[in-house]
């Protein structure tokens, strides 16, 4: 049966019909570990919406998996998405207020303007990585604008989010515990300087993510470590995901050709088309719940204290929600992916990600009609996480 840490050959390329057999014969599929993998629509949806049986907290797991004390396990079990309330509640509520329909409004024009010099800067060449070139390019300077780091001190960020996040898989190699473990110390020394200055120097806090973060009431205030690890949180879970929606997206349109053709005849459809991209390709393959009691699902007894882990990519191709699942249909409605999870922890920042998507993909595809991907695109190999390390293109 299926195994996170023997995953099947090819599972990388294409993990779809793994997933097709897990939500027939295995909806719950145990691990050699005792940890679990739920796979159908139902049963994540239920999950999602009871955080009293199933806890985001992970101090349990991660202990075990990188050593109490280290850089991986302080970061990990001190941000956002792995902490229930109180402190899931407070860091929440500064980023949705931060991110208010006002402030996402102001965001739009720079976005734009953003997107239109990458697209200028590809222009003329023979061939570019889409990755590096422009998909993940954008989230980096948008996420970097709303905590307000300098854009000469951007560089790093990328490598760090990735060694971070990396280390999230199932199984690791030392060399990635190891480059984990340093990302999130370099991490934390880069901010330094940045959080003392914004104390000294704060920004608006209608529109600035670390002013608000710093300023939060001092009673439900975040401590020292908190405003250092939801910092880096926020870097890296704004980048890695939306990098790979837009990558995947651009993909998807290259080999579906009549989808992309009726985008550029109504172009509106890339409101629709951008949850559909959500939804068929996933950026975030897994979640993870811990159960607080015994319970019952698909005739099995899953004991109190079982990490389960949450397969998004399976739930959002389950044929007892979605009709079709495995097509790309750019008008679906109605379409309640998981792609940004559910219930109390459903992303903070997913309308962001949705603007970032339409104005990607609608703008490239108005610059580039005729683009075509180019031998030698590399998935980046990680089971949690499913996008492009390399999207080299033919723009016409």
């Amino acid at each position: 049966m299926f195994s996170l840490t023997d995953l099947p050959e090819g599972f990388h390329q294409n993990p779809w019909p793994t997933y097709r057999a897990l939500r027939e014969d295995a909806p719950v599929c145990w691990q050699a570990d005792g940890s679990a993998v739920l796979s159908r629509y139902a049963d994540l949806d239920r999950v999602y919406r009871d955080t009293e049986t199933f806890i985001s907290d992970k101090k349990a797991v991660f202990g075990p998996k990188y050593g109490q004390g280290t850089p991986l396990y302080e970061h990990h079990t001190t941000s956002l998405v792995f902490n229930d309330n109180p402190l899931h509640g407070r860091v929440r509520k500064v980023m949705v207020g931060a991110l208010n329909p006002r402030a996402l409004a102001q965001m739009e024009p720079g976005l734009v303007a953003l997107v239109d010099r990458l697209l200028d800067d590809m222009a003329g060449e023979l061939e570019v990585d889409l990755i590096e070139a422009y998909a993940g390019a954008i989230p980096i300077e948008v996420i970097g604008n709303l905590l307000g780091i300098p854009r000469d001190l951007r560089e790093p960020l990328r490598d760090w989010s990735l060694a971070i996040l990396g280390a999230l898989e199932p199984q690791l190699t030392p060399q990635q515990e190891a480059r984990g473990n340093q990302s999130v110390t370099e991490f934390k020394s880069f901010l330094r300087d940045i959080i003392e200055d914004r104390r000294l120097n704060p920004g608006d806090p209608e529109t600035d993510v670390l002013t608000r973060l710093i300023q939060s009431d001092v009673e439900g205030g975040l401590s020292e470590a908190e405003l250092y690890q939801n910092c880096i949180f926020i870097l890296n879970a704004g980048h890695e995901t939306t990098t790979n929606l837009i990558g995947n997206a651009l993909a998807l349109l290259d080999a579906n050709r009549m989808a992309r053709a009726s985008l550029l005849e109504t172009p509106r459809l890339i409101v629709t088309a951008v949850d559909e991209c959500l939804r068929l390709e996933s950026p975030n393959q897994f979640g993870n719940r811990l159960t607080t009691q015994d319970v019952e699902l698909h005739g099995e007894t899953i004991p109190a204290g079982t990490d389960l882990h949450l397969c998004i990519g399976a739930a959002n191709r389950d044929p007892e929600q979605f009709e079709a699942p495995d097509e790309l249909r750019l008008d679906r409605r109605p379409n309640k992916h998981l792609a940004f999870a559910g219930g109390a922890h459903t992303c903070v920042g997913l309308t962001l990600a949705r603007m970032e998507g339409r104005i990607a993909v609608g703008r490239f595809l108005e610059r580039y009609p005729d683009y075509a991907l180019a031998h030698g695109a590399k998935l980046g190999g990680r089971v949690r996480f499913r996008g492009y390390a390399r999207l080299p293109a033919y723009l016409s």
